[in-house]
């Protein structure tokens, strides 16, 4: 059951605490963006579906969202290309969930910010002490560990980046790996894995809330935001401790190629025919059926488009170590080893662990997709 009087009570204490902009409030961002009381409430209202709660949950969506600059966040860089804050900062037409996070008070971001060398490692040090308990800690990229720790080196003092983490860790209300490669270690950590890159979690002892993508959709990071606000807690996460309002469908599941898939229409190779009527990639490499993201509904560049609209099959970015068990990215799963190749992250249940069950998956998609072909072929 849901305490409606809780979440009343805490968005009202947020609500008596300073903005930690005032000059640049989320409500003066938006009338500034050009968004109407009403665009906000839609948003709200999306936003709500969203995170799979009932719909009498939007105003309370609402209010958390226009308090979210009362929360302090600091975002590390760790090894990476900085793709997931690029992903956010460069949008040409900002919508309400890019907004919203570039006024959510950034007590350090090394991309954003003005300060460097010593003084933004004093910045660094201030805002853990000030906001001891208080500030969310997002993390972007693999961190080097062991004997290659100091591959990753920041600052004046020249701190390692697992240094840098690890002290982050201790005293955060929340901890948030943002994209792969701070959640499962990503391209860094292909094998050989010269640097030893590791996961975030592999720094602290702490539940890490894992949002994988590469880079993973705006609303992945807002949602989990605005989770925090309203309930003071972790939402519920998979076996891989990503949320599961987020990462509990496969891209297969809401994939508007899915019906030519059931219909066994493939796209045989990359410009065909089959290609320009929209079939199934699947046989061109498509790795959806294997993979637990929202892309298929959420999109990007502003909702427009994402790889399997515009022609390219998925290559299974939100799975742990997608570089190494997922390519070649242009063939299909059914040619690999499915003890090597799955993990467990090929399940139809993202929170469900067995590779009985993840190998009688594969071979079933694999077995539908030959046989539905050759019934196309037959008609």
């Amino acid at each position: 059951m849901v305490d409606y009087s809780q979440i009343e009570s805490r968005l009202a204490m947020l609500e008596k605490l300073p903005s930690l902009n005032p000059e640049n409030s989320i409500p003066m961002a938006l009338e500034k963006a050009g968004f109407s009381r009403r665009d906000f409430m839609k948003w709200a209202g999306a936003m709500t579906a969203f995170l799979a709660l009932p719909a009498s949950f939007t105003p309370m969506v609402a209010r958390a969202a226009e308090l979210a600059d009362r929360l302090p966040v600091v975002w590390l860089h760790m090894a990476e290309c900085t793709g997931c804050s690029e992903s956010l900062l460069r949008s040409d037409t900002p919508t309400i969930d890019s907004l919203i996070f570039d006024y959510i008070s950034l007590e350090y971001h090394e991309t954003v910010m003005a300060a460097a060398g010593w003084q933004a490692e004093e910045n660094l040090e201030n805002a853990i002490k000030k906001y001891k308990g208080q500030y969310v800690l997002m993390v972007e990229g693999g961190i080097p560990c062991g004997e290659k720790e100091h591959y990753l080196t920041i600052g004046p003092h020249g701190k390692s980046g697992y240094e840098l983490a690890k002290m982050a860790s201790e005293d955060a209300y929340a901890i948030l790996a943002i994209g792969t490669c701070s959640s499962f270690g990503g391209i860094q950590a292909a094998r050989p894995n010269p640097s030893n890159a590791q996961p975030l979690n592999k720094v602290t002892n702490k539940t890490v809330i894992n949002v994988p993508g590469c880079p993973p959709s705006e609303k992945n990071i807002v949602g989990n935001v605005l989770q925090l606000l309203l309930f003071k807690e972790l939402p519920a996460l998979d076996v891989y401790n990503r949320p599961k309002w987020a990462y509990g469908l496969r891209i297969h599941d809401l994939c508007e190629r899915r019906g030519h898939f059931d219909a066994g229409e493939f796209v045989q190779s990359f410009g065909d025919e089959g290609a320009k009527n929209g079939y199934c990639l699947y046989k061109v490499g498509c790795k959806g059926p294997y993979t637990f993201n929202n892309c298929s509904r959420e999109r990007f560049n502003q909702h427009t488009s994402w790889p399997i609209q515009a022609g390219h099959g998925c290559i299974g970015c939100s799975e742990p170590n997608f570089w190494d068990t997922m390519g070649p990215f242009e063939e299909p799963m059914a040619s690999h080893k499915f003890d090597t190749v799955f993990g467990m992250g090929a399940d139809s249940v993202s929170d469900k662990i067995g590779i009985g069950v993840l190998t009688l998956t594969g071979v079933a998609i694999a077995a539908h997709a030959v046989i539905a072909s050759m019934k196309k072929n037959e008609e």
